[in-house]
């Protein structure tokens, strides 16, 4: 069972490099951006969300990873629900090379 939704939020307009970093088990539900305008090709056009395990390097995997060249707003919402463990973080990078303004929502619920 999971509780109730929470946001974690970042806005800005340079590279996106925001990390969760939970206190407790939780499931992540939702990543959402919101680019003033389309990606672009300048830099490093992926936006990426990896989970980053607190145990080992050799447990980090990239859960979804999106070209940004012609997109403006994006929503991935995973098939099935992903656990992340307390002491695992969630990284979301973007090199966001034209420095266009952005707001980022990652949603998740806390898995009690």
């Amino acid at each position: 069972m999971f509780g109730k939704a929470i946001p974690h939020r970042a806005t800005g307009a340079a590279a996106i490099a925001s990390s969760l970093t939970p206190t407790c088990p939780i499931v992540l539900d939702s990543v959402r951006l919101h680019l003033s305008a389309v990606g672009g090709a300048v830099g490093d056009v992926d936006f990426t969300v990896t989970i980053d395990s607190g145990t080992d390097a050799v447990y980090d995997v990239e859960l979804f990873s999106q070209d940004m060249t012609a997109v403006q707003d994006l929503f991935w919402q995973p098939d099935r629900p992903i656990s992340v463990m307390n002491g695992d973080v969630i990284d979301i990078v973007y090199a966001n090379g034209s420095t266009l303004d952005y707001g980022l929502e990652v949603i998740y619920r806390k898995d009690i």
